[in-house]
């Protein structure tokens, strides 16, 4: 007994420090790599986040943090719920006074978008920022968790991953295999605008089996001319923005000796889910490898 007794007294400061410490160690400071290869470190769970892209606002969703966006950028149009957060700007000019007033402690910022000069000056205030712009499928899960890890909401971003990463390795087991289609995708006709193989918009095209003619340009949404889509004569041509979108394509109605237009491949596709990069563009990708899967049947 005496031996018990010593024991316990030996273990209890111990237990004292394991008590004290628990509420710290229930908000460890967590650290995770952003898409700029940067360590984002938050000291307790992300509560008050500002989005700075409506791609970003997807992923925070979808990643289970819907209500702890406290502000977002323009164009933050999904789901429904991101319509009545608060404006702080958009990609070109950052409403500086506004993201202060509400009291961030996560800003979560477009790489390839935000005005670079005035989120260095967030950044010098000690907020953490986390740059996101997923150029691969498999990103845009990666997203997700780590996303999730900021925010504590694992389970929920974990889940999200796992079925869009489902939902992606069924349409490639399906399609990815099948006889190339040579693709032309024209996200505006004046002037004409593609994207490159730096753009997400091209791996979705290998799950479905299509190839992007311009992936060896080196800007991600390049110009092009007339002349080069002629030269490349692509199979399909697949329109990617909502408005007056479809007489964007149909400039390609008149050059008659093109493979596009002679076999009837001139596509539309909601922009939207394919050009964000969230869990929505498993929709798009759908849409993308049965619009291809016609082309294929509209061979001679």
């Amino acid at each position: 007994m005496r031996a018990l007794t010593s024991n316990v007294r030996r273990a209890l400061p111990l237990l004292a420090l394991a008590l004290a410490c628990a509420p710290l160690c229930a908000h460890a400071a967590v650290t995770v790599k952003d898409d700029a290869g940067n360590s984002v470190t938050v000291a307790k769970p992300a509560r008050r986040i500002i989005s700075m892209a409506p791609h970003i606002t997807e992923l925070l969703f979808a990643a289970g943090g819907g209500e702890r966006v406290v502000g977002v950028m323009n164009y933050s149009d999904y789901p429904e719920a991101a319509k009545r957060i608060p404006l702080v700007g958009s990609n070109a000019t950052i409403d500086m006074e506004h993201v202060l007033a509400l009291r961030p402690d996560l800003l979560v910022v477009w790489k390839s978008g935000n005005t670079a000069g005035q989120l260095e000056q967030l950044k010098s205030l000690g907020i953490p920022i986390f740059y996101s712009d997923p150029q691969k499928l498999d990103a845009v899960a990666t997203s997700l968790t780590r996303l999730g890890q900021l925010m504590d909401t694992g389970p929920a971003a974990q889940k999200a991953a796992q079925d869009y990463r489902q939902r992606i390795a069924k349409l490639s087991a399906t399609y990815a295999q099948r006889s190339t289609v040579r693709v032309f995708y024209q996200i505006w006709e004046k002037p004409l605008f593609t994207l490159s193989g730096e753009h997400i918009v091209s791996d979705a095209l290998r799950v479905c089996g299509g190839q992007n003619v311009f992936a060896a340009l080196k800007v991600a949404a390049p110009t092009v001319s007339t002349e080069a889509v002629l030269q490349e004569n692509p199979e399909a041509i697949i329109g990617g923005e909502k408005h007056d979108a479809e007489a964007g394509i149909n400039i390609w109605k008149p050059y008659k000796g093109m493979q596009a237009v002679q076999r009837g491949n001139l596509f539309m596709i909601d922009s939207e889910t394919l050009v964000r990069a969230t869990p929505r563009i498993a929709d798009g990708i759908a849409v993308l490898c049965e619009r291809l899967e016609a082309a294929r049947q509209h061979r001679p």
